[in-house]
């Protein structure tokens, strides 16, 4: 490409015939819909179906006003504003296609840090429908150990005393729903887009916890007339890297600052309870159910789980990323063994869903070439990710007598990464995570104490307290510290020792 158009909306139709464009008309759009946390996976997933919905429907109440409550969003903000709030989706397919598409929905950008009382009043407006939210599974606030609101976090005390100036996402949702009810207008949805199992119920939970403890009446209020739907959420959205920036601009002659990459896949099922309307997302996609348990259930304990068992062992092997894990036979049949052994026989039927050709699809999807999602994005808050997508197969598994020991050499990894930092040929791993002093201090212990990690019980609970699994889980740590090689342990559990 020789000529290049920077995107924004007086260029759209300077750009290349390869690259898709809104043609709805973006200036009459009213946000009806307020995203908290527009990282990539909101990019891909929520706004593009709203995209594709206003492009087919011709609707206008259903734009999205974007929203970031840390000073860290600041530079997304700064980039859709100069943009007028449209980006590119770069969808690569496995065969080496590449689609783009200029994403239209988002149509304004708040900042919450700067901007609290702002915030709350576009949120407490008539037209605001639906507050969506990905904010991953670290800004629930939950308690790993006890799934209770955790009210410790400086963040959450500072709300409750400055409840107009709020910091949280739930002194941000508490503020405007008081606002609403005050004004007599009906409550917005709550929507969860979290990778979290009954993310919803996760969402009610822990804003009626913190909405009781700030007004009572407010919170019962709260607790009797606000929805939140459960839902599964499914597209893997690697970070944007910036040869994706520049082979966008150099290939489609679109210069974009924040592009967003993603695969062609995606799902959302969605359970159809909602306060105040919602668009008819099912019309380009999505499928509305009344009760999305076992679809969300399975794709956390395979999909999910897939993603930390290769993010923790294809780590501390070497490997870079999900798909390099996938080309290689060892991690392949690891992981088509976890799944098939301890993963599915725990998971209930799914309508409509054949469970083998769903785990199939699992791994073409992980081995697209084209998606070179970072083992190191995989390992990110591993605490908020591992007791929801691995530790609860692992108790269905303990309960049956079932097999654990594809997991439990996951958690020894994890053991290993949080201690050592290191792969197998001594390059640094990041450990980035809430808790990550706590896990490095616990798994620093292991070499006095083979089960000190284990015993971590904010994350593990009681897990050390049953016998045979923490047998299991020393004899593995014990290996690894030794001989410092996983994939020799991969082997022998796959194919025996020789």
């Amino acid at each position: 490409m020789t000529t290049t158009t920077r995107l924004n909306q007086q260029n759209l139709t300077n750009l290349p015939d390869s690259v898709e464009r809104p043609t709805y008309d973006r200036s009459g759009l009213t946000a009806g819909i307020v995203h908290i946390g527009v990282g990539g996976f909101h990019r891909s997933h929520e706004a593009f179906y709203t995209d594709e919905f206003l492009e087919k429907s011709g609707s206008r109440d259903w734009g999205i006003c974007g929203v970031g409550l840390r000073e860290g969003d600041g530079k997304i903000a700064e980039v859709l504003k100069s943009q007028d709030y449209l980006y590119t989706l770069i969808i690569k397919h496995p065969d080496g296609s590449i689609q783009t598409r200029v994403i239209g929905s988002i149509i304004d950008f708040m900042l919450g840090c700067d901007d609290p009382a702002g915030v709350i009043a576009r949120m407490a407006k008539p037209t605001t429908k639906i507050v969506s939210l990905t904010i991953t599974e670290g800004g629930y606030n939950f308690d790993p150990a006890t799934g209770a609101f955790d009210f410790r976090n400086p963040e959450v005390r500072h709300d409750l005393k400055n409840p107009d100036h709020p910091k949280t996402v739930f002194g941000f949702l508490t503020a405007a729903l008081r606002k609403r009810r005050d004004e007599g207008l009906p409550p917005f949805t709550i929507q969860s887009c979290d990778n979290i199992e009954h993310n919803g119920d996760m969402t009610r939970n822990m804003l009626i916890a913190f909405a009781g403890k700030a007004d009572p009446e407010l919170g019962a209020w709260i607790e009797n007339e606000v929805s939140f739907p459960n839902a599964m959420v499914d597209r893997i959205t690697p970070v944007t890297t910036p040869q994706d920036v520049k082979s966008l601009e150099e290939d489609f002659g679109v210069k974009d600052e924040w592009p967003v990459t993603c695969e062609p896949f995606c799902q959302w099922v969605i359970e159809d309870n909602f306060s105040d309307g919602r668009p008819q997302w099912e019309t380009v996609g999505a499928q509305f159910v009344e009760n999305v348990t076992p679809y969300e259930t399975m794709k956390l304990r395979l999909l999910n789980a897939g993603h930390s068992v290769l993010g923790l062992l294809g780590s501390i092997h070497g490997h870079a990323t999900i798909n390099d894990c996938i080309a290689d036979p060892l991690f392949e049949t690891y992981l088509r063994r976890f799944m098939e052994v301890e993963a599915g026989p725990v998971l209930d039927p799914v309508e409509g869903i054949d469970l083998g050709r769903y785990k199939a699809s699992l791994i073409e999807r992980f081995g697209n070439p084209a998606i070179k999602d970072s083992l190191a994005r995989i390992c990110l808050e591993s605490s908020a990710k591992i007791p929801k997508f691995v530790l609860p197969t692992i108790r269905e598994n303990i309960a049956r007598k079932g097999s654990t020991e594809f997991a439990a050499l996951v958690l020894a990894a994890w053991c290993y990464y949080s201690d050592k930092g290191t792969d197998r040929n001594g390059n640094k791993l990041e450990l980035v995570d809430a808790m990550k002093s706590e896990l490095h201090q616990a798994a620093a212990r292991t070499s006095k104490d083979k089960l000190a990690f284990l015993k971590f019980r904010p994350v593990f609970g009681d897990l050390a307290e049953n016998k045979a699994f923490a047998a299991e889980y020393t004899g593995m740590v014990e290996e690894l510290y030794t001989q410092s090689d996983i994939a020799r342990q991969m082997q022998a559990l796959l194919f025996g020792r020789e």
